[in-house]
């Protein structure tokens, strides 16, 4: 099942841990990535594959942010979240939700 949110807890967690007192300005910048793309919020799959991508970088999270942009099928590539078995990635880098 898919959640529909622009961050997760288990990615907040995440981003919290790696960008530190950065982490409520990345998540905002995911979340308004988020509605320019899709309009709305969007799977959890999408934040997951951004916060892979970046790696704890602010450069990288800003070009993960526009290749999302650009298309976002290369963004689920490039952080190996383009096939059937995402979620199980998902978990294994974020936690069980």
């Amino acid at each position: 099942m898919e959640v529909f949110v622009a961050v997760t807890n288990r990615i907040a967690a995440v981003i919290t841990d790696q960008y530190g007192v950065e982490a409520s300005s990345v998540i905002s910048l995911l979340e308004e990535a988020e509605l320019r793309v899709f309009g709305q919020a969007a799977s959890e799959r999408f934040a997951a594959a951004i916060v892979i991508v970046a790696n704890g970088s602010i450069d990288n999270l800003l070009d993960a942010i526009r290749l999302m942009e650009i298309d976002w099928r290369d963004l689920l590539v490039e952080a190996e979240l383009a096939d059937s078995d995402w979620l199980s990635k998902v978990d294994d880098a974020f936690g069980k939700n």
